[in-house]
């Protein structure tokens, strides 16, 4: 895929390839409201521009469109999901969510087991306020871990019903992990921005059954 990507000159290479820095000690958690939690841990992904690459060339992004309101409109973002047992498109993945379940499986009980991808190819593609209304994450609370490559852009949560948002950029190897009861009582968007952004490709991991 052909998208205009301006490298990160903090992204540091590694000559054995793309790795992963340490979780213990490392991610920062932010107690939000209502039980909801987030973890935040900059730069995760080491080399992460080499996965960037191998997601924009080798994955099978589809464009959706979807009924609002009186018509059917473009999902402004492309989407690949992979489910349970499906192989991922680079061994990098694979051993995040295995990390990523070794470091909260005390905490969440079970493992993450798909991985859902979006590609915002530019400024215009975004997604709008959102929280879970289907799936176990609407009932109970869970874990959403984020993996983000490329472009950063503004990930912001608020309390649903409104409330003051806060921002996380995110790309360039980023973790943020959504948990609690974040999925329910708070909603998250990627709002769109006029700035001149390359693409982001977000990998979420998920525990079975949560939308």
């Amino acid at each position: 895929m052909d998208l205009a990507y301006q490298p990160s000159m903090f992204d540091t290479a590694v000559a054995a390839g793309p790795s992963l820095g340490p979780l213990d000690g490392h991610v920062v958690r932010h107690e939000l409201s209502r039980g909801a939690w987030v973890d935040h841990l900059p730069g995760w992904v080491l080399g992460s521009d080499a996965v960037l690459q191998t997601l924009l060339d080798d994955v099978d992004w589809r464009a959706e469109r979807r009924r609002m309101y009186d018509g059917v409109v473009d999902v402004p973002r492309l989407l690949r999901w992979y489910g349970e047992g499906e192989l991922l498109p680079h061994p990098l993945l694979t051993e995040a969510r295995r990390r990523l379940t070794a470091h909260y499986v005390e905490e969440l009980g079970e493992p993450f087991v798909s991985a859902g991808m979006c590609l915002y190819r530019d400024g215009r593609d975004s997604v709008a306020w959102h929280g879970d209304t289907i799936g176990r994450g609407a009932r109970f609370d869970t874990m959403v871990a984020i993996v983000s490559f490329g472009s950063p852009r503004a990930l912001l949560l608020r309390p649903r019903g409104g409330g003051e948002s806060l921002r996380f950029p995110l790309g360039h190897g980023d973790l943020v992990v959504m948990g609690g009861s974040c999925q329910r009582t708070w909603e998250h968007a990627i709002p769109k921005t006029a700035r001149p952004v390359g693409p982001r490709v977000s990998v979420q991991f998920r525990p079975v059954g949560v939308a």
